[in-house]
């Protein structure tokens, strides 16, 4: 077989292969025509699976645990997940506005209003688990206990500046100063942000200053330590749940990736990394 015959492949197993195949044949007499080489080809690539690609749109305080889920998948099945991850009222909002992905990852009541709107398939949506709300600061500040009502009322009673989000969790966390009558109290050194932004005005801050927010993105947060979740029944976790939708490019991959996601293999990964299972 002469150079041009020679074939130039992305493949990697696949391709390494052929090419050792190539470079046998040319060594062999003209005897070894096109049509046993191809024959050859066909026969090596009929065994071989071809591994798909899907996108899954999530809400950010999931992302950490999806990651490390989506790259046990990977090395499972050979597919490759991306994900796309925003705070939830986006995730909706784009879904809403046509942007296409396999999988969505996101609160409950958001899968509800999707599919009344056509965008996620009614079915089976299980639920991945729960995230919990906690209280953090500055890796530099002193470790608070909060394991306690009365510690964590404390706590928050001393600081100089308090920090949540105007989604879920931050809604969540100023319900518990309403119910633990401080809400007025601390009134002046509350700062509500967007979704993402909540550590923001504690990494630059120099004072006793507190955020509070979901446990995964409180973990994942240079600069930030978490002092932990809120105690006892003040707790208020958010569930999340997976479903396929209905312009799913890779329906069939889309499905096994929701499966796998309630897999015990796939539930001690989303434990470990911050979403608890009841």
């Amino acid at each position: 077989m002469n150079a041009r015959h020679s074939f130039r492949l992305n493949w990697t197993r696949e391709g390494i292969m052929l090419k050792k195949f190539v470079a046998w044949t040319s060594k062999k007499p003209k005897r070894y025509s096109l049509g046993i080489f191809l024959a050859s080809m066909f026969s090596l690539l009929s065994g071989t699976s071809y591994a798909a690609a899907i996108r899954v749109m999530c809400d950010s305080p999931v992302e950490p645990a999806l990651t490390k889920v989506a790259d046990l998948f990977h090395q499972e099945t050979n597919n490759q997940v991306t994900l796309a991850c925003n705070p939830g009222p986006a995730v909706k909002k784009k879904i809403e506005d046509g942007e296409v992905a396999d999988v969505v990852v996101v609160e409950p009541d958001f899968v509800e209003a999707l599919t009344s709107s056509g965008k996620v398939r009614a079915g089976d949506r299980p639920r991945i688990g729960r995230v919990g709300v906690g209280l953090a600061n500055r890796t530099d500040s002193p470790a608070y206990d909060i394991s306690t009502v009365e510690k964590f009322k404390s706590t928050l009673l001393g600081a100089d500046l308090i920090v949540f989000n105007s989604v879920k969790s931050g809604q969540a966390f100023a319900a518990v100063l309403d119910r633990l009558g401080i809400a007025e109290t601390l009134k002046p050194r509350i700062v509500r942000t967007p979704p993402l932004d909540i550590f923001k005005p504690v990494l630059t801050g120099k004072g006793n200053d507190l955020a509070a927010g979901t446990i995964p993105l409180i973990a994942t947060t240079p600069g930030i330590k978490l002092l932990g979740p809120l105690p006892g029944d003040l707790q208020s976790s958010i569930p999340y749940t997976a479903a396929l939708m209905t312009s799913a490019p890779q329906p069939v991959t889309a499905e096994s990736f929701i499966k796998f996601l309630v897999s015990p293999k796939a539930k001690d990964t989303l434990a470990a990394n911050g979403i608890t299972l009841n």
